[in-house]
């Protein structure tokens, strides 16, 4: 399919609006009850195909069945039944809205669709924003409160950001990340039921256990091939994402910020808007929809793209709480001489704290840990050729801390409640704007006072009894703390334009496009255990690029699971996204601590291509996987395979990697061995893996004719 750029139409005498991207059209008709009704949703179709496409409405079979055409953001009203993503109360005590069609805006890229109810002082804006580069489609909700005093405020009880509709298909089949703690980012696919399937987080955070990431396909699509409709969602707080089927073969999804039973009160002249929920379409299978993305995170999400996330290392696992400056020194100097770029003090430099018990909140430097303050550390860090960076948790407080003892009333709490603590702590209410204007004062002092280059800002507990005293809409607090947490990183990173800044929640909690707006790279997961972070990275894979994955390598066995792996292993997994280091480098032999030394520089060769190179996964037989990453070019490639388990009898076959080009020539650039592209393709490459378990390699090819 040849591409175009994206553009954006409506064809008043039709009302219809029509958005194409370069491989694919999105259209919309106005429905005779003035609603948006879905049209299409799938590759291009040409200006007449488009006239042709039946209208928005049609009769409904039975009083029991709604119109065929579904809608572009589902009210209450009239013959719908299924999820609803605007519920709404106004001051009379009347649900849900009833549209008239206001008028629409084409500006460049973007599309809006005004409606306006026909009673109540209500509008509503649906927003809609292609890229000339892209597939995704973005979309959004505007709903402002056009009324005056008299009016009465208007009860928003769900404003979702978007409805999607996929076309119908012989069968459906949801692909959707699901885990836990230590355990994130696992892919989960199965056929969707026909009902209602509720995808969400009511933790106040993205949630280790799901994400608002989903791709639907007919049941066939593959890695490389098949029709794949996949929409992600901007939001780092609670949100909900319903997946429709309904027996007569038409499936939808709605979704947005907030969970069930959450509510906000709109003022007259209040408007409330929601996060962005992009979507795309792609006939090129799981690996196609996943590049797409990668490319637009990086092309419109991510705040410094082009620019290499370093080799870190952070001093955790070698000292927990145990922190102090002779002990941080020397790590330093050993993760110089491994050649990483950026230095991470962990917790425990700051306050009285020696354990996860006191002092959060406190973001001073410990005197008895750090008694010149830090910095001495800082600077020698710098002299050493590496950044500086420490960790974080701005969100939360300890009881035993001078912050809570001058103010308990900043919490996230309800009065009458016990205030439930995890990882002993509390949650600073970042909705209040005096616990906002706080954490920005202190970060910004602590980024200026200590030349710090890095923060990794970790967030270790959810929202519980949440209430917010003397508030008359407490139910704010859910949306307006992560508006105030993008608010505040925001304004950090402009007024210190070096800085950068890791998103981490307990490992991979806080993973979604909307912190990855504000922030360089996330801390996957707290479980650096090689075997398991291959699956780990493969679901983080289906929608975020390498250069947002953080991967340590860390100490033998390992601290989660006790498993014990070969330093090369670890470094070939971790080599499949940012890398860092994070074991305990004073305990590392020399042998050790050489081929670490090599083993990163050779990261370093290949980093231009993993973290801004295309990427493909690549799975073959012999239980062998890997990862593919290929210049923009096709010229350069880098391919990291692992094999975890051998078996006896099953050899690792060779292994096909289809991004080649089959009319080109390529040189194995370590090996020296010259290849055809049709056999990589067809065949594939012969693989040199160690004996054993967990075995690996990196193969480097470079085109040469």
């Amino acid at each position: 399919m040849p591409r175009t750029s994206s553009t954006v139409s409506f064809d008043r005498s039709l009302g219809l609006a029509v958005l194409r991207t370069p491989r694919s059209v999105y259209a919309v008709r106005i429905g005779a009850d003035g609603s948006p009704r879905h049209l299409r949703w799938g590759p291009a179709l040409d200006a007449a195909e488009l006239k042709a496409l039946p209208g928005a409405a049609s009769p409904a079979a039975s009083s029991f069945e709604a119109d065929a055409a579904p809608d572009e953001l589902a009210p209450q009203t009239g013959a719908r039944f299924g999820p609803a993503g605007l519920q709404v109360r106004f001051a009379d005590g009347t649900r849900g809205a009833q549209w008239h069609f206001a008028g629409h805006h084409v500006e460049g890229g973007e599309l809006r669709l005004r409606l306006t109810d026909r009673h109540y002082p209500l509008t509503a804006e649906l927003c809609y924003r292609v890229h000339p580069d892209s597939d995704v489609i973005e979309r959004w909700t505007e709903l402002t409160h056009t009324g005056t005093e008299d009016s009465g405020p208007i009860t928003v009880d769900r404003l979702d950001s978007a409805s999607w509709t996929a076309p119908p298909l012989p069968d459906y089949r949801l692909s959707h990340l699901i885990g836990g703690w230590n355990s994130e980012f696992q892919l989960h696919r199965d056929r969707l039921p026909v009902t209602e399937t509720v995808l969400t987080s009511r933790r106040g955070v993205t949630s280790h256990h799901a994400n608002p990431w989903l791709a639907l396909d007919d049941g066939t699509a593959g890695e490389g091939d098949g029709e794949v409709w996949s929409t992600a969602l901007a939001w780092s707080g609670s949100w909900r994402i319903t997946v429709h089927r309904d027996p007569v073969g038409r499936t939808t999804w709605t979704g947005g910020f907030g969970h069930e039973g959450v509510g906000w009160t709109l003022g007259p002249g209040e408007t409330l808007r929601t996060p962005v929920f992009a979507g795309l379409y792609t006939d090129g299978g799981f690996g196609a929809a996943s590049r797409a993305w990668h490319t637009y995170l990086r092309a419109h999400v991510l705040p410094s793209p082009d620019r290499d996330r370093p080799v870190l290392y952070n001093s955790w696992e070698a000292t927990g709480f145990g922190v102090d400056h002779p002990g941080q020194l020397h790590l330093a100097r050993l993760a110089a001489r491994l050649g990483a770029e950026l230095f991470v003090v962990d917790d425990g430099w700051f306050g009285t704290r020696t354990s996860d018990r006191a002092s959060l909140g406190d973001w001073t430097p410990r005197p008895s840990a750090f008694p010149d303050g830090l910095w001495p550390l800082a600077d020698e860090v710098h002299r050493l050729g590496m950044d500086f960076g420490l960790w974080v948790e701005p969100e939360m407080v300890n009881r035993d801390s001078d912050l809570y003892r001058a103010h308990p009333d900043w919490v996230v709490h309800a009065p009458t409640r016990e205030a439930t603590e995890l990882r002993n702590q509390l949650m600073l209410n970042f909705a209040r704007p005096e616990v906002e204007a706080w954490a920005l004062e202190t970060l910004d002092r602590l980024v200026r006072d200590h030349a710090v280059d890095w923060l990794k800002w970790d967030a270790n507990r959810v929202v519980t009894e949440a209430g917010w005293p003397g508030h008359p809409d407490p139910d704010r607090l859910w949306i307006d703390h992560t508006r105030a947490v993008y608010r505040v990183m925001d304004r950090l990173r402009a007024d210190h334009p070096g800085l950068r800044i890791e998103a981490c929640a307990g490992g991979g909690g806080r993973v979604d496009l909307g912190i990855l707006a504000r922030t360089d790279q996330a801390w996957t997961s707290d479980n650096t255990d090689p075997v398991d972070r291959i699956g780990i990275q493969h679901g983080f894979s289906q929608l975020c690029p390498a250069q947002t994955m953080a991967a340590w390598v860390t100490d033998s066995p390992n601290v989660t699971t006790g498993r014990v792996t070969p330093l090369r292993f670890r470094f070939h997994v971790a080599m499949a996204g940012a890398l860092g280091l994070g074991g305990d480098l004073t305990r590392w032999s020399e042998e050790d601590l050489d081929e670490a030394t090599a083993l990163v520089a050779r990261y370093k060769e290949i980093r231009p291509l993993v973290q801004h190179g295309r990427q493909h996964r690549l799975s073959g037989r012999g239980g062998v996987t890997g990862m593919h990453y290929a210049s923009e070019d096709g010229a350069e490639h880098a391919v990291l395979v692992w094999r975890p388990a051998s078996r006896f009898g099953h050899p690792p076959t060779a292994l096909v990697l289809p991004a080649l080009d089959p009319t080109a020539r390529y040189l194995d650039l370590d090996a020296g061995t010259p290849h055809s592209g049709a056999v990589l393709v067809r065949r594939g490459i012969e693989l040199v893996l160690p004996a054993g378990d967990y075995a690996s390699s990196l193969i480097r090819l470079r085109r040469t004719a």
